[in-house]
């Protein structure tokens, strides 16, 4: 269920309280939320998945993104919450807003977007929703 991008990070469709430890199993010691409360009442929320994290000593962050899009300080977010270097996992409904986050994040940080764009390939999503933004971070517009 998490596809590995590097690594660093994984991505995942939305995660059960269970996948918090089958991730902790994998080594993550950093989840990271990109789904807003609410999107899917059924599914764990935030405080939810954050408690189960915390339980078996891992580190969480909310970064949620609606379908309105990504915006500057999301995107800066990112780049913090994974500074650290931390065996990382991102979830969403899809684990696309996950990987398209993850990809304006590197790119900010001046990583190359055909090597984004790969990297994101090989665990299964398109960054073409993005790439335009991808390309501009990456150049320092």
């Amino acid at each position: 269920m998490f596809r590995k991008i590097n690594d660093k990070i994984s991505v995942s469709p939305q995660i059960s309280l269970d996948d918090v430890t089958a991730a902790k199993a994998e080594g993550v010691t950093l989840i990271i939320n990109n789904r807003p409360n609410g999107e899917d009442p059924s599914a764990p929320q935030s405080a939810d998945i954050e408690a189960a994290a915390h339980e078996a000593g891992m580190k969480y962050i909310a970064i949620p993104i609606t379908h309105s899009g990504f915006s500057g300080p999301q995107v800066d977010a990112m780049i913090a919450a994974l500074a650290d270097g931390d065996k990382t996992l991102a979830y969403c409904r899809s684990g696309t807003r996950s990987t398209l986050l993850w990809s304006l994040a590197q790119a900010k940080q001046g990583v190359d977007p055909d090597e984004i764009s790969r990297l994101a390939g090989n665990a299964g999503y398109d960054i073409t929703p993005v790439r335009a933004m991808v390309d501009a971070l990456a150049a320092g517009n």
